[in-house]
């Protein structure tokens, strides 16, 4: 069960006596470091202009600057009690910025439970955020229920209490631009990438003739290009439908900048333009994560879910013991269990040469695993 809930106009309602007390109390910031945040946060001023007339200026007496870099951390450090308030409810939570998301999971019996215990925590929620200055939507807050496709009739249908309103429990849910549906096919998903990216495709096609190759080249790598490539680490192990599809975008941008026709081969335009296919790009995403978890730059939810073959005492006799492979944990659900990121990246990791493994530059390694991934995807001929 997941819950995302929705916070009104969070940045700006930030309390910054609030923020101070707590940069100062609960971590320890003193001296010219609070100084500087101080400075930051206060003196702004604020005012409404329409054509040339323009209000007074008045001093902004709340909230955080936005489209800042410090806007969301301060954020977090402002809300970072709340993390600890859902743990107390043994649910899960997950917040990003002004995003915060509440999950946890049960068996089929069990599901009365877990939405008492949900709500509860809303509850909870909602008052930590009205003594702290904030205030929860609960009109636009969302509940999805996940589960395997033989399972879907035992989802509970009835209304979940959040706050005060009935939430209807939905199909699927955008989270962080990520679209999840029930049955974790990530088919919803990727109609949505297949849709926007043709009609980015549309839109660049009515204007190839007026710019140059260049240009063209980088509307489709910013516009179409990126949107299949965003947060495809999720895609692992689904279907080979949705990967065609995905592929397909590829294709139809490739022909787009060489004025290709349908009946050409796309093999040679993708090696020109030395794109993987998406299977491969899913590789490299999946491969440059475990990378980063490794050598301590990824999240740390994300690093605690790999060990290295050598952390097991069973092995340390063995040969595996002297590379740097990692553990693949078991599953009972090849079609959802090995698609979990510990399974997927574990296996995309030591599926790759150990002179790739053991480079200790992110740079380098990104080099030599497209290299190896491109030599994969087409062989060493199109390479050279």
């Amino acid at each position: 069960m997941l819950t995302l809930l929705d916070l009104s106009a969070a940045f700006d309602s930030v309390d910054r006596h609030t923020l101070l007390w707590r940069l100062r109390k609960s971590y320890g910031l003193r001296c010219v470091c609070f100084d500087w945040f101080k400075s930051y946060l206060s003196g702004r001023t604020q005012y409404v202009r329409s054509t040339s007339t323009s209000s007074e200026p008045s001093e902004v007496q709340y909230g955080v600057p936005q489209e800042s870099v410090l806007g969301p951390i301060l954020f977090l450090l402002y809300t970072a009690d709340l993390l600890q308030l859902v743990r107390s409810h043994h649910l899960t939570p997950h917040a990003y910025a002004d995003d915060l998301q509440i999950y946890s999971e049960c068996k089929p019996a069990d599901v009365v439970c877990l939405q008492d215990s949900m709500s509860a925590c809303v509850d909870d929620v909602a008052c930590w955020m009205a003594a702290n200055r904030l205030q929860l939507n609960h009109a636009k807050s969302e509940v999805l229920w996940c589960s395997s496709t033989r399972r879907q009739h035992q989802i509970p249908s009835r209304a979940v209490r959040i706050g005060s309103t009935a939430v209807q429990p939905v199909s699927a849910v955008r989270d962080l631009g990520i679209m999840l549906d029930a049955e974790v096919t990530m088919s919803t998903h990727v109609s949505a990438v297949v849709r926007a990216s043709f009609a980015a495709l549309r839109r660049i096609r009515s204007v190839r003739r007026s710019i140059p190759r260049r240009a063209l080249l980088t509307l489709i790598q910013a516009l179409v290009v990126s949107k299949v490539d965003y947060c495809n680490s999720v895609l692992a192990g689904v279907s080979d439908t949705l990967l065609r599809r995905l592929q397909s975008v590829l294709n139809a941008a490739a022909r787009l900048v060489f004025s290709a026709r349908k009946s050409e081969h796309i093999t040679p335009l993708l090696c020109e333009l030395h794109w993987l296919r998406v299977p491969e790009r899913i590789k490299f995403r999946l491969c440059v994560l475990a990378f980063r978890c490794l050598h301590g730059t990824a999240p740390r939810y994300l690093a605690e879910t790999l060990h290295l073959t050598t952390s097991r005492g069973s092995c340390s006799r063995l040969r595996s013991a002297a590379t740097s492979t990692l553990i693949v944990p078991a599953t009972r659900r090849r079609t959802l269990g090995d698609r979990a990121f510990p399974v997927a990246a574990a296996r995309a990791w030591n599926s790759l040469p150990s002179f790739v493994r053991d480079q200790q530059s992110l740079a380098a390694f990104r080099q030599q695993l497209k290299t190896v991934l491109f030599r994969t995807s087409f062989g060493e001929d199109a390479y050279a």
